[in-house]
């Protein structure tokens, strides 16, 4: 049985799945916003870095957060603004981290704190600055593509290492147009695999497998585990299916 739902990513397959829940949940998709091409950057920053980095941190509990490294968004990618000790690395994502036939692609709202653990850190969180750096370079999207690929045909982008996961637990986090914070979840990244494999999407599993966002070069499979409250204890909306 599958189950349509939304997720973000690597943060990016949380976004995909917005496109499925604004169906169920009946808005027209001509009621959605288009984005065919990308904003001006100015509209992808945030103008006040205390609040980038509160927000990159609200991905996890603060036991995590507090000691983690944090990455803003600059004019040329993410930058170090605060050295961590724990090894887990927290930033927030922007919409070109979802699939590429997201229609939210290029969404400058997005917003989407990510909290990575040391493998994730290792061989996922390069996914993520190798986007934002030839995004902010000015790649077209058919070259970003195409230049993924390239990287992963010559390896130089890793596999998952096992173990890699991430944290999306934040209350204030912006997935989507139709479904804003959706629902706090952790992530979970492996080469590249079927659904079967961790029997997600099946009826009374937990665990989440966005079929709908395979759109993406990276050598990546995103498990998703929705978890009952947010990062700052509260508890979150019941997931309807779980």
């Amino acid at each position: 049985m599958k189950r349509s739902v939304f997720a973000f990513g690597m943060a990016g397959a949380v976004i995909a799945l917005a496109a499925s829940l604004a169906l169920t949940m009946g808005q027209p998709v001509s009621a959605r916003p288009s984005y065919p091409q990308m904003a001006a950057v100015s509209q992808y920053m945030m103008a006040d870095r205390k609040a980038e980095i509160a927000l990159a941190r609200s991905a996890a509990p603060k036991s995590i957060s507090d000691d983690a490294t944090v990455l803003v968004l600059g004019a040329h990618g993410y930058q170090t603004a605060i050295h961590g000790k724990n090894g887990f690395v927290c930033l927030v994502e922007r919409s070109w981290m979802s699939p590429f036939d997201s229609p939210e692609f290029w969404n400058p709202k997005i917003r989407g704190p990510i909290c990575y653990n040391p493998p994730a850190v290792r061989t996922i969180l390069p996914y993520t600055i190798n986007r934002t750096n030839l995004v902010l370079a000015g790649v077209s999207k058919q070259q970003l593509h195409e230049r993924i690929k390239a990287s992963v045909a010559l390896h130089k982008l890793p596999r998952p290492a096992p173990g890699a996961m991430s944290y999306m637990m934040s209350k204030t986090q912006y997935l989507a147009d139709c479904c804003g914070h959706w629902h706090p979840h952790l992530m979970f990244s492996v080469p590249t695999a079927s659904a079967a494999s961790w029997g997600a999407n099946f009826k009374g599993s937990p665990i989440v497998y966005n079929d709908s966002a395979e759109d993406m070069p990276e050598q990546e499979t995103i498990f998703m585990i929705p978890v009952s409250h947010w990062s700052d204890g509260t508890a979150a909306p019941q997931m309807h299916g779980m």
